[in-house]
């Protein structure tokens, strides 16, 4: 049997059944659904040889190329739909949910599966996540200097029941010149925008959304702006944490990063730290003194962070005092404020 579903049949379906997109491997690395596998009809080559075909010759001739590339893949198709859905129960969509997933929803449904076939396929999809960032969130912002644990309090939150986004784990970079650690790829821009709004989807607007404060860019991914315009807005909890413990906690987690990574980093930010500065803290660098490297660095970002934080009118800032070392505790200090200022907040 094959059923037509929107997208938002299709949200209300997921984590119940396996969700296939039929595009190219292409198309789908460069954007896709959360939590679909990628089951395609043609590969990269194939596909751009029947939309060449379909240009120069017609639908027709273009179908009949689409047989004869298919015509030995049909049973590995299903057996890798059985694979992934052995319930026989299974999604599918392609670009405009057009000849692509119509011809995999048949074969599917010849072999016995029960299959959603998804209006307008990822075209639709694509136009519900633009959606998603034009909504209206509450959100409430966590800010704090470079090295002031934001992250890791935000996760403390969410331990103690609070909603959250943490946009740096979506867009996989920790957001300054040396945010990828070496180590993180950051997914396409499209993928980006994709699982942030499959986050933002299933959050209770009703509710407060923490969030951590962003530049509209975090690495080479783009916050979506009219979602970045409401953190812009937004009330901000500016933590205030010692110096010494954020240089503590950055050499921590930065300080054991591959020498010339760092350095490529810090060149990297020449003209804003300034010749003299480069200098001096790419040869701390490669002298292993991290914690005046760390301070160094810190001139320029915490500059920065006050110039970000210039443009927020006074009365949506709302500093805090975290003297305590304890993640939980600085959590739930940061919740109690925010109740108390509940007027306000």
């Amino acid at each position: 049997m094959i059923r037509a579903v929107t997208i938002k049949d299709l949200i209300a379906l997921q984590g119940n059944v396996p969700l296939a997109d039929v595009r190219t491997p292409a198309e789908f690395e460069h954007g896709h659904m959360p939590g679909a596998f990628n089951l395609p009809i043609f590969s990269n080559e194939e596909r751009v040889e029947v939309g060449t075909t379909y240009k120069q010759q017609g639908k027709e001739a273009a179908i009949l190329l689409g047989f004869d590339l298919t015509g030995n893949k049909w049973s590995g198709f299903v057996r890798e739909a059985l694979k992934m859905a052995p319930a026989k129960k299974i999604a599918l969509h392609c670009w405009r949910g057009g000849m692509r997933s119509g011809a995999m929803a048949w074969a599917l449904d010849l072999y016995g599966f029960e299959v959603y076939l998804v209006k307008g396929g990822y075209k639709s999809y694509r136009r519900w996540v633009l959606e998603q960032f034009e909504e209206k969130y509450p959100l409430l912002v966590l800010g704090g200097k470079t090295g002031s644990g934001k992250t890791k309090i935000l996760h403390q939150m969410l331990v103690l029941g609070e909603q959250m986004i943490d946009l740096e784990e979506i867009a996989q970079h920790q957001g300054s010149s040396y945010g990828t650690m070496n180590k993180l790829v950051q997914p396409t821009q499209e993928q980006f925008e994709n699982n942030l709004a499959d986050q933002l989807a299933k959050l209770d607007k009703q509710r407060k959304i923490w969030i951590e404060d962003e530049s509209l860019t975090i690495g080479k991914r783009f916050i979506p702006k009219p979602f970045w315009n409401q953190m812009e807005a937004a009330i901000l909890i500016d933590i205030k944490v010692p110096d010494e413990r954020r240089v503590q906690t950055l050499v921590q987690e930065y300080g054991v990063l591959d020498k010339d990574f760092l350095v490529e980093c810090t060149e990297r930010i020449h003209k804003r730290l300034g010749p003299e500065q480069t200098k001096k803290a790419v040869a701390a660098i490669r002298e292993g003194r991290m914690s005046e490297f760390i301070q160094l660095v810190l001139v320029y970002y915490d500059k920065t962070y006050r110039t970000g934080l210039s443009r927020r009118h006074t009365s949506q800032v709302f500093p805090i005092e975290l003297v305590n070392n304890d993640l939980m505790q600085n959590a739930i200090k940061i919740l109690d404020f925010a109740h108390s200022e509940a007027t306000t907040i």
